[in-house]
């Protein structure tokens, strides 16, 4: 996959995403992924994105940044949203928050394997 591909194909996943079309996300996230370098199925990514949504009823990815150097992206992702209660532990309880999580994945087989996630906690937290 050329780099042109491989970022066409991750803004189709985030389209997926923000479009909560979970029947399609087995197209873009292999069967067994890791996150933060714990193996899950593709069935604990699916519940974790549907619980997001569920505690952030307005989330949207909305991608700041995007590099990709084949097989791997490197995204800042911005966030501009209100949590229904507590998020990340901190009790934000429907507050309009603004933040950015630093992701990168490494796609195997067209398909992501890996994720590593780090959310800028601190900008919630000066924002409460």
């Amino acid at each position: 996959m050329t780099a042109d591909e491989l970022s066409q194909r991750y803004r189709a996943y985030i389209a997926c995403l923000n479009a909560q079309d979970w029947r399609n996300l087995g197209t873009f996230v292999g069967d067994a992924p890791h996150y933060n370098g714990r193996a899950i199925t593709l069935a604990d990514y699916r519940a974790m994105l549907e619980r997001d949504f569920r505690e952030i009823p307005d989330l949207f990815f909305d991608i700041e940044l995007l590099i990709a150097e084949p097989p791997t992206i490197a995204a800042r992702l911005r966030f501009d949203c209100t949590p229904k209660a507590d998020f990340m532990g901190l009790p934000v309880n429907g507050k309009r928050v603004v933040f950015c999580e630093n992701v990168f994945y490494a796609f195997r087989e067209g398909k992501i394997d890996n994720v590593w996630s780090v959310i800028d906690k601190a900008a919630i937290e000066a924002q409460l």
